[in-house]
């Protein structure tokens, strides 16, 4: 069996480097070639080939500035690039852009173009293109942003054609990362139906609750990558159909495999496993009886045994959670944090009793059906909640239901999902702000809010970490939610591919995919 073991290195997103210009080190030469173990090590890639990758949903849009699904990420981070984009290790790298610096206050960026970097129109890349990305963000034409960390914009200027400055209406140590927007062609206005980016891959087609295909950018700027000629996304909600395609070689790559199906499969495949900088939790409405009343909530976190749910839904690879953050962020990760609701079923009865619910209460878990994981994981739930006498009904919903009616309309009780990891630690917190309009948790207390205001301003690294701590310790006092476990992601794939690559973000980087000789 060949297995690498990849566990996440820190993510090198700290405070915010001023004054200072960074160059990129991927403007020419060779990509550079993920090790393989064990017999493959000695192998040479090989250009061309295609590969079919399973994924569990459509995207939800082909506009990367609207979609806001992960899984959307996961597909269309090889066709688009921002300014800057992510390595395998959460650390900013220059893409579109050569080089960029920023000023001392923090307010300026100023970011000059690579050369030769082509849309896969044919058109070369402007500064006006990246100026029209960024107002399109910002909603200068309709008047509402399509980011809210843009609506912090307050001016994008192109001095010429290859240089681009944005300038922020008050200081955010974390919009750096933002920089990772994509940038589109300038007057060009189908990106949902036939999208066109700068990434490795082009768009081919795509067919709804079927396949997404995309092909080989011969004119792609860095040299030697990608090796595939064509990648084919499968879409396959069903996990034991993913198994089987397989198992009988209809598809080459399986990723997030359930870690207990692998010995099932046995040695006749390459494994890379590592922690996603996930966040898997059950979330409560909090805007909904009887979950607006803490003690409930409380109740609830008492009742369920994440030791349980990681040993039985993730055959024990998964690290248990107190808070909204994974270990992967490091210096911003609170710990200690997820013994703070061990088990106990008599304070979780002894809590509702005190809410007036002393009897206990009914309630559904939404979950999506296509996530077979948050699927057995609300099983397991419902047996534990029965124990408090919570009677809780499981509802699952296909993913396009739960993202208008849970996701955008708020309208259930208890759900379950996944929460991707990013590349700061404010976006991954920002989730709970009052005023942030993804927060579907519906969880609103001002001190929370401060916090991470004052995060978001802070310029010594130390002080905004503890800052983030205490808005993880926070959430966990309030039972925002049940936070269960950061799921080990495992791979599975023919022996004959390699060079996968690990990200701490909720995506399949297929540049560097390759068979092996």
């Amino acid at each position: 069996m060949l297995t690498e073991r990849l566990r996440r290195t820190p993510l090198l997103l700290a405070a915010l480097l001023l004054s200072v210009t960074v160059l990129s080190a991927c403007s020419s030469g060779d990509p550079a070639k993920t090790p393989a173990t064990g017999a493959e090590a000695s192998k040479e890639p090989m250009q061309g080939g295609s590969v079919v990758v399973a994924v569990p949903q459509d995207p939800d849009y082909l506009d990367p500035h609207l979609a806001v699904a992960s899984g959307t990420q996961e597909m269309m981070f090889n066709v688009f690039e921002g300014l800057l984009k992510p390595n395998e290790k959460g650390e900013l790298q220059p893409a579109v852009a050569q080089e960029y610096k920023v000023s001392p206050d923090g307010l300026t960026y100023t970011f000059t173009l690579r050369d030769g970097v082509k849309f896969h129109n044919g058109k070369t890349v402007a500064a006006e293109d990246v100026k029209f990305s960024y107002e399109r963000l910002m909603g200068k034409d309709t008047g509402k942003p399509l980011s809210s960390a843009f609506a912090n914009v307050e001016a994008v200027d192109t001095p010429d054609a290859k240089t681009v400055t944005v300038k922020l209406k008050k200081n955010d140590v974390s919009f750096m990362s933002n920089f990772t927007a994509a940038i589109l062609p300038k007057g060009y206005d189908n990106q949902n139906k036939a999208p066109i980016g700068t990434g490795p891959f082009k768009f081919v087609e795509f067919q709804p609750n079927q396949k997404l295909v995309i092909e080989k950018n011969k004119d792609y700027y860095v040299k030697g990558v990608p090796y595939l000629d064509k990648v084919e996304f499968r879409i396959m909600p069903d996990a034991e159909a993913s198994l089987l395609a397989l198992k009988s070689g209809d598809i080459d790559m399986y990723p997030r495999i359930g870690n207990e199906r692998i010995a099932e499969l046995g040695d006749q495949f390459r494994y890379v496993e590592g922690m996603q900088n996930m966040v898997q939790l059950m979330t409560m409405n909090i805007a909904r009886k009887p979950f607006d009343d803490p003690r409930v909530r409380q109740a609830v976190n008492y009742a369920v045994d994440t030791d349980e749910i990681i040993k039985v839904v993730a055959d024990g690879k998964g690290t248990k959670l107190g808070s909204n953050m994974s270990p992967v962020m490091q210096k911003y990760f609170q710990e200690g944090l997820e013994s703070t609701y061990n088990v106990n079923v008599d304070k979780a009865k002894s809590l509702l009793a005190e809410a007036g619910l002393k009897d206990g209460f009914s309630t559904t878990i939404s979950v999506p059906s296509n996530y077979k994981f948050h699927v057995d994981t609300a099983q397991v739930i419902a047996q534990q909640l029965a124990k408090v006498g919570i009677t809780a009904k499981i509802e699952m919903v296909e993913w396009a239901v739960w993202l208008d009616r849970i996701y955008k309309g708020r309208d259930y009780d208890m759900t379950i999902i996944g929460l991707t990891g990013k590349l700061d630690p404010h976006e991954v917190l920002v989730r709970y702000a009052s005023d942030y309009k993804s927060n579907f948790y519906n969880y609103n207390n001002p001190e929370y809010d401060k916090l991470i205001k004052a995060a978001q301003v802070e310029l010594d690294d130390a002080k905004r970490a503890q800052l983030y701590k205490d808005a993880q310790k926070l959430l966990t006092k309030d039972a925002a939610a049940v936070y269960i476990m950061d799921p080990n992601f495992t791979v599975a794939m023919k022996k004959e591919l390699d060079g996968y690559k690990l990200y701490p973000i909720y995506v399949q980087d297929m540049s560097t995919i390759h068979r092996v000789k």
